[in-house]
């Protein structure tokens, strides 16, 4: 076994410092600041403390190493490839071209050894959170505590100034101190430098005392000192409830020696004249590039010979786990394989027709039934669980402590909601929902889409899904947000028109792993529409069905509707004595285009031009299935307080008004 000495880990942060300024002038952009200043942490807690294996990049009780600022990939990309992930030199000389292994910002699944996919500040915090979160439910319902358990690791994350200006920082790092979330450890890299020039320019927190007022362990070193890193890491190792920030004072641009420490080296090639002087001084030969000692190669080696090692003693161990605790053992493989228990659709409730229900109360009737099936169900509300009807009533809530619950609170923080579900989901082992009111839907959209562009299977309840919220007027309206989440590539949204089409849409939202679902629910109650008179509600799968018609072949109407529109066109068009009129349930735009040719065509028939919409949110989007001859009742405008009753009729969504409305397209 090799030890490496300061000597050596000096050598490797300088590999690393000359390996991030070579790939960013190559591609003649990038930011080398963060890479050259946190080079020197980077090699301690690579080559003495992660917990990995890189012959096995999924092993799920390896750390887990998220790099919050990802604008400073090039550091991630190089210790990927010194640890011996799949990532060669090649690959690090095409940094930022099209189709490398290694993308401006890291991208999980693109790039092997990647946790997640960061750039937008604050995310990645925020990611490591749900990672930690999810590491310490998963451990409550495994672990046995009797010698080995399968679930025990860490997460660390790099941030910098620009993750803890945002807010979602806040939210996240307040959360995280509030659950006591020791196996969490985040490193600050304190360089007070941001694009415009000094953190002074914009920002005077105390990071310190921040971090304190969270319920955090706060830590301070010297981020280019290896002794005193090393010492301050095994420091946080032995703080046990609550979670560790470790203050690393550097220099960014650390080793150049005309720009380090300033704002010009924070996202731009140091230029040739600058890499050579920088080469001088750390030792390199400033006539190459991409060089890698091979002391450094043999001491990454020798890590990950010893990892692979360790990793191997993890499965013997749980081998043996498995044998003696079949319980628990049944236990992982239903968290971690990430299939869908059999005949599922058969724990789903039945609902009466006789009484009206709010689909966000149905939502709760169908999450508690679900939840007995697969425990494996996990989720939570910003504060308000009450409304949003989402607590799971044979659970109780995770607590400071105690993480064997399965409600989540995460208090009135959207943003880190959506953050925390997708570190949750990326960890592993659970199935994980999250909900507010649809109209703070704009509080969580950043993390929306980036659940979007990495493909999590996220479920996102968002009650009170429209002007009918009444009352408490425009700034709790939704009328917009339906139309946005509609336009965010991969984001599946569900619309259900009552109680029955909810449940096939959790089964839907359930089904789909390759993406976020947003599950839209009224506040108001609704029909339950009768399923032996009606065609099944799993139709919803299929995006759009035929609810009714009246006659048979071509109708000479189409009636479009969605959600709790759907009972109102259903009951214009019964009156509508003369014309072949059919009502049409399209709950989801997104599953609808899934379908074949063939199928949209038998729904929305091509030969009829005669189209009316029926949906309380804007009209934006909907000429796609309307055409020059439809048209449309929406709300294109901000909604207003008042009874739901009064505003329905206020804004046209009435009986009386879809018929006229539909009468002079048949006229």
């Amino acid at each position: 076994m090799l030890k490496p000495s300061r000597e050596d880990l000096a050598l490797i942060a300088n590999t690393i410092r000359c390996l991030a300024i070579d790939g960013v002038q190559a591609a003649k952009s990038g930011h080398p600041g963060l890479p050259m200043g946190m080079a020197d942490v980077a090699a301690v807690l690579w080559l003495k403390f992660l917990k990995h294996d890189p012959r096995d990049p999924q092993w799920m009780d390896r750390d887990r190493f998220v790099l919050s600022g990802g604008h400073g990939s090039m550091l991630l990309y190089s210790l990927l490839h010194l640890a011996g992930y799949p990532l060669p030199i090649d690959e690090l000389k095409r940094f930022r071209q099209l189709d490398s292994l290694t993308p401006g910002h890291p991208e999980v699944g693109h790039t092997v050894g990647v946790e997640t996919t960061t750039g937008p500040l604050g995310q990645g915090i925020a990611n490591a959170v749900g990672m930690a979160l999810a590491e310490r439910m998963l451990a409550a319902r495994v672990n046995t505590g009797d010698g080995f358990d399968p679930v025990d690791h860490r997460t660390f994350v790099f941030c910098g100034d620009g993750d803890l200006m945002e807010g979602l920082s806040h939210e996240a790092c307040s959360l995280a101190g509030h659950l006591g979330l020791d196996r969490l450890i985040l490193f600050y890299d304190s360089n007070a430098i941001t694009i415009e020039g000094g953190t002074s320019l914009a920002c005077s927190d105390d990071a310190r005392l921040r971090f304190k007022a969270y319920g955090w362990q706060v830590i301070e070193t010297d981020g280019h000192d290896t002794d005193k890193i090393e010492a301050a890491i095994r420091k946080a190792l032995r703080v046990t409830g609550k979670p560790v920030a470790i203050i690393c004072r550097t220099v960014i641009g650390k080793g150049s020696p005309n720009k380090c420490g300033t704002h010009e080296v924070h996202g731009a090639p140091l230029g040739e004249d600058e890499i050579r002087l920088t080469k001088r001084a750390l030792g390199f030969d400033e006539n190459q590039s991409f060089v890698v000692p091979e002391r450094v190669r043999a001491l990454f080696a020798d890590r990950a010979k010893r990892m692979h090692g360790l990793a191997n003693r993890w499965r013997r161990g749980f081998k043996a786990w498995q044998a003696a605790h079949p319980e628990q053992a049944v236990a992982w493989r239903r968290h971690t394989s990430g299939e869908l228990p059999e005949n599922l659709e058969a724990v789903l409730p039945s609902f009466d027709v006789s009484k009206p229900l709010a689909t966000r109360s149905a939502s709760g009737v169908v999450i508690n039934a679900l939840v007995a099936a697969m425990p494996q169900l996990v989720g939570g509300s910003a504060d308000l669980a009450p409304s949003t009807m989402t607590w799971i009533k044979s659970s109780k809530g995770v607590a400071p402590g105690d993480f064997s619950g399965s409600n989540l609170h995460f208090g009135i923080r959207e943003h880190a909601m959506a953050s925390v579900m997708n570190g949750m989901l990326l960890h592993g082992g659970f199935r994980v929902f999250g909900a507010t009111f649809f109209v703070f839907a704009d509080y969580c959209r950043p993390s929306l889409r980036l659940a979007a562009l990495m493909g999590l299977p996220a479920i996102y309840v968002f009650t009170h899904d429209s002007f009918y919220v009444g009352e408490d007027g425009p700034t709790h309206e939704p009328v917009e947000q339906l139309s946005s989440l509609r336009g965010m590539p991969g984001m599946t949204v569900i619309r259900p028109a009552d109680p029955t089409e909810t449940a096939a849409a959790w089964m839907a939202a359930l089904k789909n792993t390759g993406g976020p679902t947003a599950l839209l629910l009224t506040r108001q109650n609704m029909q339950v529409i009768d399923r032996s008179v009606y065609p099944c509600a799993s139709n919803l799968e299929r995006g759009a069905y035929t609810l009714w018609q009246s006659g048979t072949g071509t109708p000479d109407l189409l009636l479009i509707a969605t959600g709790s529109e759907v009972e109102l066109a259903l009951a214009a068009a019964k009156q509508l004595a003369g014309a072949n009129v059919r009502v049409v349930s399209m709950p989801s735009w997104e599953l609808f285009e899934s379908q074949p040719p063939a199928y949209r065509d038998s729904v929305l028939d091509p030969a009829c031009t005669r189209r009316l919409a029926i949906e309380a949110g804007v009209s934006f989007g909907w000429e796609r299935y309307l055409g020059k001859s439809g048209r449309m009742i929406a709300l294109d405008r901000f909604g207003t307080s008042g009874p739901y009753k009064d505003l329905a009729k206020r804004f046209g969504f009435t009986v009386e008004n879809v018929l006229a409305r539909a009468r002079e397209l048949l006229a």
